[in-house]
């Protein structure tokens, strides 16, 4: 939940407030806690109270429902300035492409929930960057999706652009742009003979409506997820697909398996090494 007074935004859930606390803990102004956890939070309120910040027990979790918005706050609500969503320049693709860095494209997904559960994703298998258009980002960084990431959002970098053809132009030639299709000929197993080395840039779209055209025929390659049947010859999948959370989970795990890899033979080592 959102104070626009004061540029606050409501995180709660033990893990994503835990995470918080690891990574970023001066970020959090206010700190609001119940009885049941709070021997669980001491070390921060130590932390808090050292630069004279606040925190409170509250009596009832009622409170933390008016402060989060949310049923679902766990006993936990921290108060952090609102997150400011980076605009995307050169320097920072030029950064990844020298890095051989990935990165998520989410293609108007418009929701909140899934936008935390691909974060929470991202974050497992070590995806930092992610790009979303600029007038969907009020949508995207919430109370809710900060939850739903499990903590995550402290580890992944997430930009915005104007145009999402534009930087499917800029990018031509760089990064290679896989873009995700029911009627794609390539399935995501496919992704390391399809990168070959090079930084890939992973397009997701919306679950009901996928990828826009224009996206679709910017992308250098489209994959599909087998679904049952799907080598046996079946033309369609038993349901409509899947929710674009859960195949974000499945590309990013071919993503980093390609990824894997690459290091191992250009580096002649034995050692696996997840993409950073």
């Amino acid at each position: 939940m959102r104070n626009k007074q004061n540029n606050e935004l409501a995180v709660c859930g033990f893990a994503a407030v835990k995470k918080l606390e690891k990574n970023n803990s001066e970020r959090i102004r206010r700190l609001y806690f119940t009885e049941e956890v709070a021997p669980l939070f001491g070390g921060l309120c130590k932390k808090i109270a050292q630069r004279k910040g606040i925190y409170n027990k509250v009596n009832d979790s009622k409170e933390l429902e008016k402060l989060s918005g949310t049923v679902h706050h766990q006993g936990v609500v921290a108060m952090i300035y609102m997150p400011e969503i980076t605009p995307l320049d050169s320097d920072i693709t030029d950064r990844w492409i020298e890095n051989k860095e990935n990165a998520i494209l989410l293609d108007h997904i418009g929701n909140a929930n899934n936008f935390g559960a691909i974060v929470r994703s991202a974050a497992f298998f070590g995806i930092k960057n992610i790009v979303i258009p600029e007038d969907d980002s009020t949508s995207a960084i919430t109370t809710s999706s900060y939850r739903i990431a499990e903590g995550g959002m402290e580890y992944v970098n997430i930009y915005s652009v104007r145009s999402i053809s534009r930087f499917m132009e800029v990018i031509a030639g760089k990064m290679v742009r896989i873009g995700t299709d029911l009627s794609a000929k390539k399935t995501c197993s496919e992704i390391q003979s399809i990168c070959n080395g090079k930084p890939a840039l992973v397009v997701l779209g919306n679950e009901e409506r996928g990828i826009s055209e224009e996206v679709r025929q910017s992308c250098d390659e489209l994959v599909i997820i087998p679904f049952a049947g799907m080598k046996s010859g079946k033309k369609e999948a038993p349901v409509d697909s899947l929710n674009v959370a859960q195949a974000s989970s499945i590309v990013l795990y071919e993503l980093t398996q390609a990824s894997r890899f690459y290091k191992m033979n250009t580096s002649g080592q034995g050692s696996l090494m997840l993409n950073t």
